[in-house]
């Protein structure tokens, strides 16, 4: 199988790549600086370097949310035909805070409560409601940047102010207090396959690796994962990393990342986290494969207008599979001619037609007549 990562070159995604070269035939390194979309009436078409994207059986795409709006094309496009474990509608939810915590607040997924205002003048009526110290935040961001931490509610007013000059949109938070610790946990598939816990720098309260914090290995309880997992669903990404703050109401969800860094988690929880994503990518990938070969399979008996069990002497019409210079039929002729491993068979073969049948000795022609 052929599998690519298109990514900006991240040494997490090299470390994906090498990962997956254990599994599949052939992985490719995309650069998405290199890739562009172009839109047409039902049609879609993907250029690298100019030229049109190869066919994949899987491609899994990373990316800041600068590139959100190009990654949701390339998804939307290709999904149908390839496996992408992050959907189209993901990074554009993923990457904006305010839609990230509604997609939350639909799967009742726990969370700090949050505030968006339709001006400032409203926005400022509600810090006089608020409990200090509290959060305000850019909808958009990765790393821990563009988050505000305000003490009072001069302090909120003076960022207020300067944020509605610099015509920048903002929500508020509340703020929790777990001692400037939160978790990151990376889920792939249904698991939580590492957690670590995230410790701030003296004078910092974001715990992010990038901001200067220092991790460590921690094991979630089966509440805290089983959050996670739920998160990581409600956004559509099947690999993907769910920040976590443990406060007195118990765990809540602060933020997802659709492309985490793994450097900071491998080295804490001395997991193999690339193996873990490398592994899931090739099971996912072949199900999606099979999957599309039954429903193909499905469809042909479908315009016969037969079932299944009288597919027999019908013809089917059907791609092959090849795998180097060898033919494997389709799923559907093995259940059909309960071909057998360990019988011999006499193949009659020439250009652009293939005849197989069953080898039978002398002895066993007699017994059928």
């Amino acid at each position: 199988m052929k599998a690519a990562v298109i990514s900006m070159g991240s040494i997490s995604s090299k470390w994906i790549v090498k990962a997956m070269k254990k599994y599949f035939g052939q992985v490719d390194s995309i650069n998405i600086r290199n890739l562009e979309v172009n839109i047409e009436s039902k049609k879609y078409q993907i250029l690298y370097g100019g030229e049109p994207l190869e066919d994949y059986d899987c491609i899994y795409c990373r990316g800041s949310f600068r590139y959100s709006d190009l990654l949701r094309s390339i998804t939307h496009a290709l999904c149908e035909k390839v496996y992408m474990p992050i959907s189209g509608p993901a990074f554009t939810i993923g990457h904006d805070k305010l839609l990230t915590h509604l997609k939350l607040g639909d799967a009742k997924i726990p969370m700090p409560t949050t505030y968006l205002a339709s001006s400032t003048d409203a926005a400022k009526k509600l810090l006089k409601k608020m409990s200090y110290p509290i959060i305000m935040k850019f909808p958009q961001g990765t790393h821990g940047k563009g988050v505000m931490f305000a003490d009072s509610y001069d302090s909120a007013s003076s960022m207020m102010d300067a944020l509605a000059a610099l015509n920048q949109p903002f929500l508020l938070q509340e703020y929790v207090e777990t001692g400037g610790v939160d978790t990151r946990a990376i889920v792939v598939g249904n698991k939580v396959v590492a957690a670590m816990q995230r410790r701030a720098v003296q004078g910092e309260k974001r715990a992010n690796i990038h901001a200067g914090g220092k991790g460590e290995p921690v094991e979630l309880d089966a509440h805290t994962k089983k959050i996670a997992v739920e998160a990581a669903i409600s956004v559509g990404m099947d690999i993907g990393a769910i920040d976590i703050l443990d406060g007195p109401r118990g765990p809540m969800i602060i933020e997802v990342n659709l492309s985490p860094g793994l450097q900071g988690i491998t080295k804490a929880t001395k997991i193999d986290v690339a193996e873990h994503i490398a592994k899931f990518l090739y099971k996912k990938t072949k199900e999606f494969k099979e999957a599309g070969k039954s429903g193909e399979a499905e469809s042909v008996m479908k315009e016969l207008g037969v079932a299944k069990a009288e597919v027999e002497g019908k013809q089917l019409i059907s791609s092959l599979d090849f795998r180097g210079n060898r033919i494997l039929l389709p799923e559907i002729v093995t259940n059909i001619t309960k071909f057998n491993e360990k019988d011999e068979y006499s193949i009659k073969a020439e250009k652009g037609k293939l005849e197989i049948e069953k080898f039978s000795t002398p002895e066993e022609q007699k017994k059928k007549k």
